[in-house]
């Protein structure tokens, strides 16, 4: 079996998409799946010029135009993959999000890898409220297309796998649930864990924000939860990696601000690292998100998340065993009672954290997601 890998981006350029066209590629490259790299492919600027006059267009009605789904885009992505197709011998097409092969014809089973369908993203993500007509039925169409004409089509969580079935009459028998790794590379083991586990201090809860959108990923309520536990008389401190805290108050002392860390750098990733070890607790009450593979990366550290049940993030996280969800109504009270409860039985938390690793161990991590892309590509 031979793959076309098929990638908009540099799939060896481990920053684009959080860096899962790398790590995706790592992960069947381990499992000696042998490949042909298709990508990165190219924007050709008539056709940007196209999506530029669209978005102004759109812009005059108040509405935003996308150009993800634009079928000019679409169509010129799968001509390059046709071409490079018609110059190799492969067996099947592997794309990383389904935009790449949606117009794509070939005698090969077409494969994709997504987070997300369209029909889950609309009116969820920011980015996606108030679309043009234009976009919502392009999006809709590219979706409806794919998902029929694809022989698989898997999804790194239950959510989006559900929104596809449920608003697209796809066969569910050609819908599979993978999730995605941690995009850390860890090897540590459960031994070593443990020693992490009990290095963290027992009388100051450390909290880690991890991301680059301080509202949609809830940097709002982290900040309040953080507030409140030092108020109630246990000390807090949160680091905030990734986008500035937006606050209308001056900036406390407990809240520590690094900015942003670039996982494409060995020191990047060392920092990333050594935060993730050193923190109790993961907190990222988002209100929208597809998956969430820093929750992966958490648990490969002993780190028990912190959560909303919003998304893709209850096929990342499950309840006592690598963290807990909240409603992303939850009062701030419910997110410190956990907490607090937590350190005064810290015996329970070291359980938690070990747990958390073990889930990492069996599910959370590439090697194990390889195998099983590996086996459904073999059964095609």
């Amino acid at each position: 079996m031979k793959l076309a890998y098929v990638t908009a981006c540099d799939p060896l350029n481990v920053r684009p998409w959080s860096g899962l066209p790398y790590y995706i590629r790592q992960s069947l490259h381990n499992q000696m799946v042998p490949m042909e790299h298709i990508g990165p492919l190219v924007d050709q600027s008539a056709i940007k010029a196209v999506c530029k006059l669209k978005r102004y267009y759109h812009a005059l009605g108040r509405k935003k135009y996308l150009k993800d789904p634009e079928p000019l885009r679409l169509k010129s992505y799968a001509n390059q993959i046709q071409t490079k197709l018609n110059q190799t011998q492969v067996d099947i097409v592997l794309s990383v999000t389904h935009r790449p092969v949606t117009y794509l014809e070939c005698r090969q089973p077409i494969v994709f890898w997504a987070d997300a369908s369209f029909a889950g993203l609309l009116n969820f993500y920011p980015q996606y409220y108030n679309l043009c007509s234009t976009t919502i039925h392009d999006g809709h169409y590219m979706e409806n297309l794919i998902l029929q004409k694809c022989s698989l089509g898997i999804y790194a969580s239950e959510w989006a796998a559900k929104t596809a079935i449920e608003n697209y009459n796809v066969d569910p028998s050609k819908i599979k649930v993978v999730p995605f790794g941690a995009n850390l590379d860890n090897k540590l083991t459960v031994d070593e864990i443990k020693v992490l586990v009990d290095s963290r201090p027992q009388n100051k809860c450390k909290l880690l924000f991890l991301g680059v959108d301080w509202f949609r990923k809830g940097g709002d309520i982290a900040f309040k939860v953080a507030k409140a536990l030092n108020l109630s008389g246990l000390e807090t401190e949160l680091t905030i990696v990734g986008c500035q805290p937006i606050l209308d108050e001056p900036l406390p002392n407990y809240l520590k601000p690094l900015g942003f860390v670039s996982k494409s750098t060995i020191e990047g990733q060392e920092k990333l690292s050594k935060l993730l070890a050193e923190s109790h607790f993961l907190i990222l009450p988002s209100q929208a998100e597809c998956f969430g593979i820093v929750f992966s990366e958490a648990s490969s550290f002993g780190v028990p998340s912190i959560a909303t049940n919003v998304g893709g993030i209850p096929s990342a996280i499950r309840d006592n065993i690598n963290g807990q969800l909240f409603n992303p109504d939850a009062e701030i009270e419910q997110y410190c009672s956990y907490i607090s409860n937590l350190f005064t039985n810290y015996s329970d938390y070291k359980k938690l954290a070990v747990s958390a690793f073990h889930e990492y161990q069996s599910r959370l991590n590439w090697d194990t997601s390889g195998k099983v892309v590996k086996q459904l590509l073999e059964e095609l």
